[in-house]
């Protein structure tokens, strides 16, 4: 007779998502030289995953800790406000994220359907007025303003572009990546 298992049993849902975030983790990792692309539900549980998806599809460029938390954070920010923005009105909307490596870091661009940004513009990210006087509180900090001021100093090369009904975004993140395109 088998002895019993001390761990607990995975939750068949949590196992087949696990098993299907490998097999597309594997199919991003086996064309690393083309990058990776994913097209997600606009939502924030969405792009908890793909930023998860997104730093471990690109663990074979073996950057510095301090790389990949500028790539999750530009990420976050930008995929957030797509998700908080451009389909406010449209919760069900999808974004497109694809990240080529390149001799100066990496090329991403992100495509939505959602609204177009204010003015035909991306913002210019100015901080947010903050006065914290002597007798000041963490909670008196103002909630949002500071997404596009940390994407414009941590990206590169920022364009943005409505083309047939799609907002298109691209950038560059600076890294010390070795160029994967010489063998």
């Amino acid at each position: 007779m088998p002895k019993p298992s001390s761990a607990s049993p995975m939750h068949p849902n949590h196992l087949t998502q696990l098993m299907n975030r490998a097999d597309a983790l594997q199919q991003h990792v086996a064309s690393q030289n083309h990058g990776i692309k994913f097209a997600f539900q606009a939502n924030e549980l969405a792009v908890r995953k793909v930023l998860d998806d997104t730093i471990a599809a690109l663990r074979f460029l073996d950057l510095s800790g301090e790389e990949y938390g500028t790539i999750e954070l530009v990420l976050a920010e930008v995929m957030n406000n797509i998700v908080e923005h451009a389909y406010a009105s449209a919760p069900d909307g999808m974004i497109e994220l694809k990240i080529t490596p390149g001799d100066k870091g990496l090329n991403c661009e992100l495509r939505d359907e959602g609204q177009p940004m204010p003015n035909g513009v991306v913002p210019l990210g100015h901080l947010p007025a903050v006065n914290m006087g002597p007798m000041a509180d963490i909670c008196d900090l103002p909630e949002g303003g500071f997404g596009w001021f940390l994407i414009r100093d941590l990206a590169h090369n920022l364009e943005y572009s409505r083309q047939d009904g799609n907002n298109i975004l691209t950038f560059r993140i600076a890294t010390n990546h070795q160029n994967l395109h010489q063998n």
